[in-house]
């Protein structure tokens, strides 16, 4: 574990060296300046209400589907409780078929917690096909305003990329929200 996190740092660390050296390059290349801007995409999504919407749609399909998985569990272990509580009276075949039914059920509700949160289960569906169009539509009206205003480079000040200090005058979210539709 503690080699996982030397490694995590270390490759954070190259990381953060790698994109300063690319800031670095785009900022004082011979080509003549680059000219950059920001995005907050935190602050883009909260000004959309088709994310919220499509958030709180995940939020209550995961919510029945960990229903579902939890109902399955709890029947498990009450029959493993049962289980325990019969075994001195059952005989080896009954004790046999009770294992196997317990083993079965418990291999139910590991299924269908793969089937729905599985790397490719349902919720990463659900989730692509609601999120794919909100993400390609931020994605266009970004590259449109970078198109016209030349724009080399947009860095999203949200994600971890080791901005430390953007300014506000090439921040462009609230120019993305206004080609949006969602003017604030």
């Amino acid at each position: 574990m503690m080699k996982e996190n030397v490694k995590g740092n270390l490759i954070s660390e190259y990381g953060r060296r790698a994109l300063f050296f690319i800031l670095f390059s785009l900022l004082f290349s011979p080509a003549g300046a680059q000219k950059f801007a920001l995005v907050d995409m935190d602050y883009i999504l909260k000004n959309i209400p088709a994310y919220e919407r499509a958030n709180e749609q995940l939020n209550q399909v995961s919510k029945k589907w960990q229903a579902e998985v939890d109902a399955l569990t709890t029947e498990a272990q009450t029959m493993y409780k049962n289980y325990q509580n019969e075994v001195v009276f059952l005989s080896a075949e009954q004790k046999k078929a009770k294992q196997d039914a317990i083993v079965e059920k418990e291999k139910q509700a590991s299924e269908l917690k793969r089937k729905y949160f599985g790397p490719e289960g349902e919720l990463f569906k659900k989730r692509t096909s609601l999120m794919t169009p909100i993400q390609d539509e931020i994605y266009n009206a970004v590259k449109d305003i970078a198109d016209l205003r030349g724009y080399q480079l947009v860095l999203d000040r949200a994600s971890d990329t080791g901005i430390i200090f953007g300014s506000p005058k090439i921040d462009i979210s609230n120019e993305v929200l206004a080609k949006l539709g969602y003017a604030n």
